[in-house]
């Protein structure tokens, strides 16, 4: 498949690009500093965009088969810039044709499933929500905006991200965070997104990811 990366610079990004490459995918890396991008692959481009503009987006999305997601904010004053490019990324989309999107959320801007530990539900999920409450907000109207755009989205909300290798393996809950999932590998999270590409069940859905 032809997928294009956004937040390729980050770090789920690189992840997701290695592992996409890995599984015979061609990559597009979208970021502000291509520099940064220190891996080399035949099967890699890497281009510098403006993530916010539609006009900068749209010749990039002209025949990808899909679109993933990893746009984060680092700290809360930069929370806006979420939303906003998701709604640049929907628009360009939309003009090029391209359907399929998968994206980063997290766990807090869902409720807490059923089967939730007291701890976490009453201690430290309102604890983290309290503490990141711009950034969730945004990335409540980035799955706002994607839920309404009528294009093939799937929005995968993992809990605390760690580094570090993957381990293989992950749990999954459609519709719902995982009970009791405090935390994942950003690169358990990036096979998770690549696995739900051609899961046609995952489509139209949040889908909660947890080690």
């Amino acid at each position: 498949m032809k997928l294009i990366v956004f937040g390729a610079t980050g770090r789920t990004g690189p992840h997701l690009v290695h592992q996409a490459l890995e599984r015979g995918h061609q990559v597009t890396a979208v970021a502000r500093d291509p520099s940064r991008i220190s891996l080399e692959h035949e099967a890699l481009t890497t281009v510098k965009a403006d993530v916010t503009s539609v006009e900068a987006l749209r010749p990039l999305l002209y025949g990808q088969d899909a679109v993933l997601s990893a746009l984060g904010a680092r700290r809360n004053r930069e929370a806006g810039i979420v939303a906003q490019a998701s709604r640049a990324v929907v628009s360009a989309m939309k003009e090029s044709g391209t359907r399929r999107i998968l994206v980063v959320s997290a766990a807090p801007v869902g409720p807490s499933p059923k089967g939730e530990k007291f701890a976490i539900r009453f201690l430290l999920t309102p604890l983290v929500r309290l503490a990141f409450a711009p950034q969730y907000a945004n990335l409540a109207e980035m799955e706002e905006e994607l839920a309404a755009s009528g294009l093939d989205w799937t929005v995968v909300r993992p809990p605390r991200l760690l580094d570090g290798p993957g381990t293989g393996t992950y749990r999954s809950a459609l519709g719902s965070n995982v009970p009791n999932g405090t935390s994942i590998t950003r690169a358990d999270l990036a096979r998770a997104l690549l696995d739900m590409l051609t899961n046609d069940a995952t489509v139209g859905q949040v889908v909660g990811v947890a080690q």
